[in-house]
């Protein structure tokens, strides 16, 4: 049975993890038999938005807690991420992941990353281990692997994919029910809501985005002959 990482950033598309992405996600990893282990950083969100008007509030709220809504209470703390007992990551989306798991959505091109998403997405990638992104979750991807210009979706964006590629990521343009997949890097990326689009187009994507990322997974490491 797989074991797969999810990373979750909050509880709302607009400050945190994308709710549809990330329910998604967890119902295809558990249609697929994998055994899923959430994470989130216990830190305070950069910004709490109300969902209503779409207009940022004085409220303060905590990554790990609201994230912790989806998972139904059973989360941790990235920090307790081990990639030695993970066999794939995946990083739904919503602004979180450039809000909380990183400063991507004010700093572009020149963000930083939390430590220990830093450090977990590096060393699955260390270890060839496959690291799945919808949305805008993949700057997250070219924010810590940039320098092994990694080839990512985030749909047709321009804006966007330049600050992707920026960092040194290749971006391919995707429809929202396709996935990019980079063989070599074992990344599996795809667009999601960076469309406006319909649930089931969303789902999709994210259903073929989990299909490959296992399918890397049960592959395992290549080795030379």
């Amino acid at each position: 049975m797989m074991r797969v990482g999810v990373i979750l950033s909050g509880c709302g598309y607009l400050d945190g993890s994308e709710l549809h992405e990330a329910v998604l996600t967890l119902l295809a990893l558990d249609r697929q038999d994998a055994t899923v282990s959430c994470f989130a950083p216990d830190v305070a969100q950069s910004a709490v938005v109300d969902h209503v008007t779409g207009k940022a509030t004085k409220e303060k709220r905590n990554v790990l807690v609201e994230a912790a809504r989806i998972a139904r209470g059973k989360i941790a703390d990235v920090k307790t991420a081990d990639a030695t007992k993970l066999d794939a990551l995946v990083l739904p989306g919503g602004f979180g992941a450039a809000k909380n798991l990183s400063d991507f959505a004010a700093a572009g091109a020149k963000a930083k990353l939390h430590p220990e998403v830093l450090r977990i997405v590096r060393e699955m990638h260390a270890a060839k281990k496959p690291i799945g992104a919808w949305c805008i979750a993949p700057s997250v991807l070219a924010l810590a692997l940039g320098k092994d210009a990694p080839t990512l979706t985030i749909g047709n964006d321009a804006g966007t994919a330049k600050a992707l590629e920026a960092l040194g990521a290749k971006h391919l343009e995707c429809a929202v029910h396709q996935i990019c997949v980079d063989e070599e890097q074992r990344i599996v990326t795809t667009p999601a809501y960076m469309y406006d689009a319909r649930i089931g187009q969303v789902a999709t994507g994210v259903e073929r985005g989990v299909k490959a990322v296992l399918a890397l997974a049960r592959r395992g490491v290549p080795t030379a002959v």
